[in-house]
């Protein structure tokens, strides 16, 4: 993915010198997604999203993109994606089958979401609750397997280690397995890379799979996690009151604070299974 990073010369400063040298920056590009759709004899298109991404895995980004926001129903909505780019336009055009019915609603969905926002082009408040149902699923994860999955992370975060400035999401398995790992200048972009990697992989829906962020874990991720029935969801970082709340309500399992060892449980306890020397303290 040498286009996910950009080279630059800067001026290092530190307490005795001075040092003029290269560096490595995290890309961060315009993607404009594109929708055609209607019946075979009177086909639409309708301009999307504008999404500033880190390029790379665009085709997913786009799907997972309208999967989340509840626009399509899965993988098999999807005729064919085509990405078009010159040296200032880069857009992926999402062609649905003619007999698939885009969810559009009364939402002017006309987004633009800068990669530190995922819901930033919703016009009311009510828009930011995308049609989610309660997550029945039972699978439980053991305390242990937890603890190791940030070194599963990190390990394998190659544009991390070079740029330093990429967010990264990875799906595992009920046995701790790594099965699709993601990264961008934008955590929700990630999360919709992730979810979009599984439907082309026509592993939808993700009731038996964790999700874990590496950093925090903001409201509109857990939505899209929802969105994928993905029932546990671990963040190294801090939960948001909002991802807290909504988790509970859609009956996922949020963890936070995934790190050395230990984790917070903020939402659905009975999916962790702990297997330890455990006091608890009020």
């Amino acid at each position: 993915m040498t286009n996910a990073i950009v080279h630059t010369r800067v001026t290092k400063v530190a307490v005795e010198s001075i040092t003029d040298t290269s560096d490595i920056l995290a890309a961060e590009e315009p993607l404009e997604i594109r929708l055609v759709h209607g019946p075979s004899h009177n086909r639409r298109q309708q301009n999307i999203s504008v999404t500033m991404r880190t390029p790379g895995e665009d085709m997913e980004l786009a799907a997972g993109f309208l999967f989340t926001e509840g626009i399509i129903s899965g993988q098999d909505d999807i005729q064919e994606i085509i990405l078009s780019e010159d040296k200032d336009d880069h857009i992926a055009t999402v062609h649905l089958k003619p007999g698939v019915t885009a969810q559009l609603g009364n939402t002017a969905r006309n987004f633009t979401a800068t990669a530190a926002c995922g819901v930033c082009g919703k016009t009311a408040i009510s828009d930011i609750h995308t049609a989610v149902s309660v997550n029945d699923n039972d699978i439980r994860f053991s305390a242990d397997s937890l603890f190791g999955l940030p070194a599963l992370l990190r390990n394998e975060q190659a544009l991390f280690d070079t740029t330093g400035g990429l967010h990264a999401a990875a799906l595992f398995d009920n046995s701790g397995h790594l099965l699709i790992l993601r990264e961008d200048i934008g955590r929700h972009n990630a999360v919709d890379k992730i979810i979009g990697a599984a439907m082309a992989q026509h592993l939808m829906p993700l009731k038996n799979h964790l999700l874990l962020l590496s950093g925090r874990a903001g409201f509109e991720l857990i939505q899209k996690a929802a969105m994928a029935k993905i029932p546990v969801i671990a963040a190294i970082g801090a939960p948001s009151s909002m991802a807290v709340k909504m988790a509970a309500q859609w009956n996922i399992t949020l963890l936070g604070f995934l790190k050395e060892q230990r984790f917070n449980i903020y939402s659905g306890p009975e999916r962790i299974d702990f297997k330890l020397n455990i006091t608890t303290h009020g």
